[in-house]
């Protein structure tokens, strides 16, 4: 049986620091304008307490997603001892495109994917590059699709990139601002022989009826700012409701096709979108299974990092993989589950077997 395996991950972080408390002197405003009754150190202490962010990190001004991706990419690549010459492709999820600093236009031609494939100097004109738009789960689909290549026979090695620069696109008189991030998590995905270990199983949605402007572009809270530039925007309550409904399910899903018993799932891996939203959303997994939560099955690292979007989950992964999160780490044989939900609004979740 043809299976996927990773064989390398790599990780690049920012070395820009913010912490909350550099939000002191922001003018958080409401959507009509109007400032909010409490202080900023009100605001930001609850906003601590409901997403766990007490930093984050953003990119130096020199650097974009397409580089972030490119940094990544050499510690996935080097961590898997391949020739980047022998990748079949090069999938490459994100959001905005490059956002150069100081600017308000995004850059997507050629595609990110295209230009980290000339940053790794590959001449091999048989290494197809291309983007992936897929909100916060573009990085699990990118790993979904290299599956389906390497199982279909047309690829042998896949290098999948999530990366982004959130920090370049968000509205400072919005509070939601705090919440994002710059990042970049990269992996490689070869063919395997054995069964025993690699994808299991996976599970996709897109829900746009009612939902795809969930996550949206829209005009600053700050009604004097240009209109014709667009931010980053989004419905947290109704995010918040729509995970909780069917993210668990979306899982379940997963899990169950994979065959593997729920008490075998040793670690999830969850977008690090929002403390409270993931604790919440692994509560009513287990509770389709009628379980408590095992102690310590979900990792996090948004306290320090942030939600960087489609990078949260595989920079996550490398650093527990790497032994960089306290009491984490995964071990031979483990199965795990990669899960995430976002812009569209889509839902994905991998079964996965080290």
């Amino acid at each position: 049986m043809i299976n996927s395996i990773i064989t390398g991950t790599g990780t690049y972080i920012p070395s820009v620091t913010k912490e909350n408390i550099q939000f002191s002197d922001n003018r958080f405003l409401h959507v009509d304008g109007t400032p909010f009754e409490n202080n900023n150190t009100i605001i930001i202490e609850k906003f601590k307490s409901i997403t766990g962010i007490e930093e984050r990190r953003y990119a130096k001004n020199n650097l974009n997603t397409s580089d972030l991706g490119y940094l990544a990419s050499q510690k996935a690549i080097e961590d898997a001892n391949i020739d980047p010459e022998t990748l079949d492709y090069i999938i490459f999820a994100h959001n905005f495109g490059d956002v150069r600093s100081n600017t308000i236009q995004s850059d997507m031609i050629p595609s990110l994917a295209t230009r980290v494939k000339h940053l790794l100097k590959i001449e091999n004109p048989n290494c197809i590059a291309y983007d992936l738009l897929f909100g916060c789960p573009g990085w699990i689909q990118g790993v979904i699709q290299a599956q389906s290549f390497i199982q279909s026979g047309i690829a042998k090695k896949v290098l999948v990139i999530g990366a982004e620069t959130l920090s370049r696109v968000v509205d400072h008189h919005d509070r939601d601002s705090m919440i994002y991030s710059d990042g970049a998590g990269a992996c490689i995905i070869e063919k395997s022989e054995k069964s025993d270990s690699g994808v299991l199983s996976h599970a996709a949605q897109t829900f746009a009826k009612d939902e795809a402007y969930h996550l949206f572009f829209g005009s600053s809270h700050n009604g004097s700012s240009d209109k014709d530039v667009r931010y980053i925007k989004m419905h947290g309550r109704k995010i918040y409701e729509f995970a909780l409904s069917n993210v668990p399910l979306a899982m379940k899903e997963a899990l169950d096709k994979s065959g593997v018993e729920i008490s075998a799932l040793k670690k999830i891996f969850i977008h690090q979108a929002n403390e409270k939203m993931d604790e919440a959303i692994i509560k009513r997994f287990y509770r389709l299974y009628k379980m408590q939560v095992p102690s310590n099955i979900m990792p996090m690292c948004i306290h320090k990092l942030g939600n960087s979007s489609v990078a949260t989950v595989p920079t996550l992964l490398d650093l527990v993989l790497k032994g960089e999160v306290e009491d984490q780490k995964i071990n031979k044989g483990d199965v795990i589950m990669l899960a995430s939900v976002g812009a569209g609004m889509n839902i994905n979740a991998i079964v996965y077997k080290y």
